[in-house]
């Protein structure tokens, strides 16, 4: 398989959705949200834009199967699966808060080959393919050479369920507020992590992500030379939905706040 071209494809799949999704911004109907559950919202944006993603990928590559957020579709491949949100970050999205994305992830044999985020507010596209590196609008990008975490800044997500881990969570907010630069909240996984991809953060670390809100953006991390792994310090970040995205420089300093918190 030809990544590059495949690749080169799915950015302009991601560019039609991120466009639909651009007009749709302007006359967003609020009173036609829906409530997956417990403050986790959807809009008809999230699923026409995943409709619209969908039908364009499954011409690229008909024998691939679907992960989808808003599961408009979900089959399984032999070989090749494609993750998809089509709208990270649809609370900015609903509050008119111009922070959201377009993600795309393909997967062989349970690998990434390829990796599509656009922000589309900022019109800034990035991507990775395997054997090749990571890109924002066709310049090649790479993560940051800080080393230290007090030289750092970094970025979570906040738990909007699931509330049990609070407590412990909250105490490493306040550990790294003391030894960084600072810590933000964008409220989309998706961007924050091609941020850590381009050197804008020096880490991002979230728990009780989906699949489909870091599939494409850690492989980016990983082809602009950085790490990403699970609190743990293990590889299986998509079981554990635990995630921590590096410049690879300050992992340590960062797996070791974990642990005092988290107790792993």
């Amino acid at each position: 398989m030809n990544y590059e071209l495949i690749c080169n494809k799915v950015i302009a799949v991601a560019r039609l959705a991120g466009n639909f999704i651009r007009r749709e911004a302007m006359l967003f109907d609020a009173s036609r949200i829906e409530y997956k559950g417990l403050n986790d919202m959807v809009s008809y944006v999230d699923k026409t834009a995943e409709q619209k993603v969908v039908a364009n990928l499954s011409k690229l590559l008909p024998e691939a199967g679907f992960i989808t957020e808003e599961n408009t579709v979900n089959i399984s491949g032999e070989n090749y699966t494609w993750i998809i949100d089509p709208l990270d970050g649809t609370t900015n999205f609903i509050h008119g808060i111009p922070t959201y994305a377009v993600s795309i992830a393909l997967y062989e044999e349970d690998k990434p080959v390829v990796g599509v985020v656009y922000e589309i507010n900022r019109g800034e596209m990035f991507y990775a393919y395997k054997g090749g590196a990571a890109y924002l609008n066709k310049k090649e990008i790479v993560v940051s050479q800080r080393d230290t975490l007090a030289s750092s800044l970094l970025a979570t997500g906040f738990p909007y369920y699931q509330f049990d881990k609070q407590p412990q969570y909250m105490n490493l907010f306040a550990q790294m507020m003391r030894e960084c630069h600072g810590l933000r909240r964008i409220g989309s996984a998706a961007t924050d992590l091609i941020y850590v991809a381009c050197g804008r953060f020096e880490a991002f670390f979230e728990y009780n992500l989906q699949q489909w809100d870091f599939a494409a953006g850690a492989f980016i991390v990983q082809q602009a030379g950085g790490e990403v792994c699970n609190f743990s310090g293990g590889s299986d970040y998509f079981n554990t939905r635990e995630i921590l995205a590096t410049n690879g420089r300050v992992t340590k300093e960062i797996l070791k706040a974990i642990e005092t918190h988290f107790g792993q």
